[in-house]
């Protein structure tokens, strides 16, 4: 009875520390694995990226291609823990994206993972906006689920889901109370639901609800927000201002993943 009792304690306390991770995971000094636990390795997703197995400089992987303009993409080990990441790096308003096709999501939906750590954000020009992942597919509109923009009047960087091409015009309905912090590991995820045009994002494992655009919620044009039919993602960094300030960005990128159903930090 009493190994029963302390198996009882010990598994309690195990449960605990896995479900405080996430959110605890955007302080550590790089990506961590949970002992080693790949989620490549062990779950049958849409699409998955770990760069585990891809060598040191390496410029594309299985199921996916590069799409860049003044940037580079390649693979590097991360300097602290025995592990690889993508280091994307782009000079001035360039662009550079990991690029996933031929997607089709069960009902036009589907949840989106990556790790992330941003150098520096743009403070010039004004405005300056930045996507990190884009998804398009037959119809008009470039879905920006995760990205932000450079706001003068609280001089931050603020995440902020958008979209251009479509009939809402070109927005990005950033809010003051998702300040986007340099220098940090974070876990994002992103789920794209069909059913109602809807957008909504985590950070760290917790929700970010007034991040959540929708078909008639969104901040473009006052017309309806409707998805294009996704078959391409691009997950990486591109600004769109000339001369921004600083003139070149580094991103680091890990454990991306797209699938029907939530994957989890």
């Amino acid at each position: 009875m009493r190994r029963t009792r302390l198996s009882a304690t010990l598994t309690a306390l195990l449960a605990a520390t896995t479900a405080a991770a996430p959110a605890s995971w955007g302080s550590a000094p790089g990506p961590d694995h949970r002992g080693g636990d790949r989620t490549c390795a062990h779950r049958d997703l849409l699409f998955c990226e770990d760069f585990g197995t891809l060598p040191p400089g390496a410029t594309r992987g299985r199921g996916w291609t590069t799409d860049t303009a003044d940037g580079t993409l390649t693979v590097e080990r991360h300097a602290t823990r025995h592990s690889k990441h993508l280091r994307v790096r782009t000079e001035g308003n360039g662009k550079a994206f990991l690029q996933v096709d031929g997607l089709t999501p069960p009902g036009n939906s589907f949840w989106g993972r990556v790790r992330l750590r941003v150098d520096a954000f743009p403070t010039a020009p004004d405005w300056a906006h930045w996507t990190m992942v884009e998804a398009t597919g037959e119809g008009p509109g470039y879905v920006r689920p995760l990205g932000g923009q450079y706001v003068p009047g609280v001089g931050k960087n603020l995440w902020g889901v958008g979209s251009d091409g479509g009939p809402t015009g070109d927005w990005t309905a950033w809010r003051e109370s998702a300040p986007a912090t340099a220098g940090v590991w974070q876990c994002v995820e992103w789920r794209m639901d069909a059913t109602d045009n809807r957008i909504s994002v985590w950070i760290d494992g917790r929700p970010k609800p007034e991040l959540t655009v929708s078909t008639r919620d969104h901040g473009g044009a006052d017309t309806d927000f409707v998805f294009p039919r996704f078959d391409t993602v691009k997950i990486g960094w591109q600004l769109y201002q000339g001369d921004p300030s600083p003139s070149s960005y580094d991103v680091r990128m890990d454990d991306i993943a797209l699938d029907d159903r939530r994957i989890g930090c």
